[in-house]
Parts: C-alpha cells; structure tokens; sequence
C-alpha cells in the first residue's frame, strides 16, 4: 500500500469500507483520479464474516477489504493508510487535511468513514461484542439461531429487536431494564411468547470463552447464549464541522448521522456521503450499493463541470 500523496485529485474518498471502497471503484473505472484516506478501523472487525452480500456470504470482513482494495488498484485508484481530521474549502475544490499533518487538494469528496457503535455501560457487554452479544438479526441471526437468546431495552426500537430475533428462535427473554413497557408492546411480546424480566441488569455474565447470561441487580443469573442490545450509533464525522455539516439526530431516536439526498449529495455543494455515515441502519450490500451509487453521480458532476470549462474555453 503506497502511502505517497499526489498533489490534488479528482476524488478524496474518506473511509475504505464498503461504501468508499465500491465509491472509489466506480470514480476509477471512470478514469478519475481518486485516492481513499483509510484509517483500517473497520465497524465490522469483530464479525467473522459479512452476510447479506451475494456471492461474498461469509466472507471475513478483512478478507473483503483486501478484495476491493486490490480492484481499486486495478483501475489505477489510490489506497493511502490515514485518517482525515478537518476539510476546508480550498479555491474551486477542497483541502483535506490527515492527523498526521499532510494535506491533498481534491474537486469533489465522498464521505464514507461509518459510524461509532456507543455500548451500553453494562460490565461484560463490549467483552463480547460481535461475537455473542450482537444488535443485527440480518447480520448475526442466523449465526445464533435456536439458541436462549437475551434482548436489552437498549434503546428506542428494543421491542422491535426482540420480535425480530423472535423469528430466529423460540427461547427469546427481553429485558425492559426498568423502562415500562406500552400496552401496545407487552402485547406484542406476550404474543409472540416472549419473556419479560423486570428489574436492572448489572451485568453480563461470562465463563471461559462464552456469554452463560444477564446478571440481575438483586443477585439473580438468567442464562442466556447470547445478548441483543441497541448500541447509541454516532456518524465518525467531525471533520466535516468546518464546511458547516454538522450531524443530526435520527428520526427514530438511535443516533446521529449526516443528512443527504437520495443521491448521497450533501447540502455543503462538491461532498458525497455514503454508508454508515448517512443511513445508520445500512448493512455492508446497502452500504456498498450507495458507494456505488454516489461515486457515479460524482463522476457525471465533475462531467458536467469539465463540459462547461470546455465550452468557455
């Protein structure tokens, strides 16, 4: 991996995730100039594979990387080990500047950089954290199907959770964790035979290598193989703040993000977002299908704008 910049690019894509990554793939198969500032903190580290994702089931988030990092290169596209911590408006483009103090001059930015999952502060909980305590029916579910699985009141959609890990097994217990409950969801978990343990948990429980249940402030041990929580979810994008992008609070309550239109484009005119950063609840096929989708309409911007510069010329 070169770690040598280029004076200015087309493109600065920050975030080599799935989103960067497959945003990166199209800006170079377009024959832009283009390099992705990668911290190599991956979201998905902890995983075991990526699920979801036709013809890459299972695939180690790692080894997928490698993957689309090699067909970035393919195309001539640049991968650079960094982090991005401010951008400003440089002329008719933009200044990203790197923790490290180098700096690039790009047209136009893609913002792929994800999100930070914020952990309940329960002992033992973050101990397990993509392993036996998990928060996505879609990307974990299947992997602890059938088994006595646990559900925090965590955060705003917790019931919803519950229902969908219900359809993953029969032995499901939620945990309101003293938030009361509406009429409407205790009927819905009474419904669908899910257990309720009032009271406060004080922590999760772990013997050897494996979660063995949710420990209750008054002493008592429900067992459970594995924990669902609903993790406070924060878009990694501070360094936006100087071009006047600030996140928002979601809708629902479960984190903040960077609002965009469908399209990726951003109110501050010449930044892309895509992924985590801008759709919380995205899993690694949409993440990357909205790369995809935003490094086009970048290419078919700076298009339009070369056109213009060719006509007053």
């Amino acid at each position: 991996m070169s770690d040598q910049l280029k004076d200015g690019y087309d493109v600065v894509v920050a975030g080599g995730g799935a989103a960067g990554l497959n945003g990166a793939l199209m800006l170079a198969r377009s024959r832009r100039s283009v390099v992705v500032i990668d911290a190599g903190t991956p979201r998905n580290a902890p995983a075991a594979g990526v699920h979801g994702l036709l013809g890459n089931e299972g695939t180690p988030p790692t080894e997928l990387l490698q993957r689309g990092h090699a067909e970035v290169r393919g195309y001539d596209g640049q991968i650079v080990t960094g982090e991005v911590a401010a951008v400003a408006q440089s002329g008719v483009g933009f200044e990203v500047a790197l923790a490290d103090g180098r700096t690039v001059r790009a047209r136009r930015l893609l913002v792929a950089t994800g999100l930070t999952d914020e952990l309940p502060d329960i002992p033992g909980l973050s101990d397990r954290w993509g392993r036996d305590v998990v928060h996505c029916p879609y990307c974990h579910g299947w992997e602890v199907r059938d088994q006595a699985i646990g559900v925090l009141a965590t955060g705003p959609l917790s019931v919803h959770q519950a229902l969908l890990f219900r359809q993953l097994s029969d032995d499901v217990t939620f945990f309101p964790c003293d938030r009361p409950l509406a009429d409407d969801e205790a009927e819905q978990l009474a419904a669908r035979t899910i257990s309720v343990i009032d009271g406060n948990v004080a922590s999760i429980e772990i013997a050897g290598d494996r979660l063995v249940g949710v420990r209750m402030s008054d002493g008592t041990l429900v067992g459970r193989e594995v924990v669902a929580v609903s993790p406070r979810m924060t878009a990694r994008a501070g360094f936006l703040g100087g071009l006047g992008l600030k996140p928002a609070e979601h809708p629902a309550g479960v984190g903040e993000y960077i609002p965009a239109d469908p399209m990726g484009r951003t109110d501050m005119p010449g930044v892309w977002v895509a992924g985590n950063v801008t759709d919380l609840t995205a899993h690694v096929a949409g993440a990357a299908a909205a790369g995809a989708l935003a490094g086009a309409q970048i290419n078919a911007d700076l298009v339009a704008e070369d056109t213009r510069q060719a006509i007053r010329r």
